[in-house]
């Protein structure tokens, strides 16, 4: 008999053992199935394609409402496709209060209204199955038949290219959720600022500029941070990658959260941060885009052969990008309370 579950989503191995492997029936509509990097399901609507994703937020609390709406809607993004509509299905503990559903509510309808999203369903209960709240939303967006974007259009010298700065949705939750602890070593300036990272976790705009342009793929980077994602787009298309560390951005207050939890950035969950796989050729025309849409956007590394491997390099030195595991903020949950 098999051990009990590590904390977190499933290891890649896992979830193509007991999760895909057990899935058997297929329907002639479904154009894009559940895979290892496949955030999104397409379902062929005649002239048009329905892209759909689902998602929880298990590991935030205060900020939960709003990542609900963005966590969803980013997978739609990474397709370039921009998200219509959203449901909502929320589990929260003994002891919840009016005041907390309207609070959870009232950043869930702004949070959509900013990506123009509607919430078009869901549920609500108390459960004493859950001993905090949690939300899986699930995302619907609609594209030209054919536009979807995809992973398995990289192919080997594609850019890769990323948004933003890792680690910012980690750095921002750790700031809501920890911030008694987080007081220890940062001023209550910093701390603000930290949290004000939530502001950025959406890659709607970035997402529909680059599909306009044109990708070879995108993925936003959620649990296991970016090299997780790297790996996992590596797994859709056959390919390696060689990420530069030095080019990776990563801000001065993330750095210091992640050194004084012992955690690393590049492991931690990253919603607002998008990786774009592009062509030579459109690397110019996909930044262009993007900047015009006020994001930052940077170069970090190539794809290369299978046979080259998925590497991180940093200086003179490579090491193996291994699998996701567990994300690195589950890693702080597990050893500090929530000072809310």
């Amino acid at each position: 008999m098999s051990g009990a579950l590590p904390e977190g989503k499933l290891d890649s191995e896992i979830l193509k053992k007991i999760v895909f492997e057990n899935i058997h029936y297929r329907r002639p509509e479904v154009r894009k199935r559940p895979g290892i990097g496949e955030d999104c399901a397409v379902v062929d609507f005649g002239g048009y394609d329905c892209v759909m994703s689902t998602d929880p937020i298990t590991a935030a609390v205060s900020d939960i409402g709003r990542l609900s709406i963005h966590i969803s809607c980013n997978d739609i993004a990474s397709n370039g496709v921009q998200p219509v509509g959203i449901f909502l299905a929320v589990m929260l503990p003994l002891g919840t209060t009016e005041e907390d559903i309207s609070h959870i509510m009232k950043q869930a309808a702004d949070a959509a209204a900013a990506v123009n999203v509607e919430i078009i369903g869901g549920h609500t209960e108390i459960t004493h199955a859950v001993n905090q709240p949690v939300i899986v939303s699930t995302a619907v967006g609609r594209s030209p038949a054919g536009f979807s974007a995809s992973a398995e259009d990289m192919r080997e010298g594609d850019v890769i290219l990323m948004t933003k700065k890792a680690g910012i949705e980690g750095t921002g939750v750790i700031a809501s959720d920890y911030g008694k602890e987080l007081s220890k070593i940062l001023s209550q300036q910093e701390i603000s600022e930290a949290r004000a990272m939530l502001d950025s976790v959406s890659v709607v705009k970035e997402g529909v500029a680059a599909g306009n342009v044109g990708t070879a793929g995108m993925h936003d980077i959620t649990e296991g941070g970016l090299l997780g994602a790297v790996w996992e787009l590596c797994q859709i298309s056959g390919l390696g990658a060689l990420v530069e560390k030095d080019k990776v951005p990563v801000s001065d207050l993330t750095k210091k959260i992640c050194d004084y939890f012992g955690i690393n950035p590049l492991r931690l969950i990253s919603s607002g941060c998008m990786l774009i796989m592009v062509h030579p050729e459109n690397e110019d025309a996909v930044k262009n885009a993007v900047t015009a849409e006020g994001v930052e956007i940077s170069r970090i590394g190539v794809i290369t052969g299978k046979k080259d491997g998925i590497l991180l390099k940093s200086g003179s030195t490579t090491e193996e990008i291994l699998p996701p595991a567990a994300d690195e903020l589950y890693r702080v949950a597990g050893h500090f309370e929530p000072s809310l």
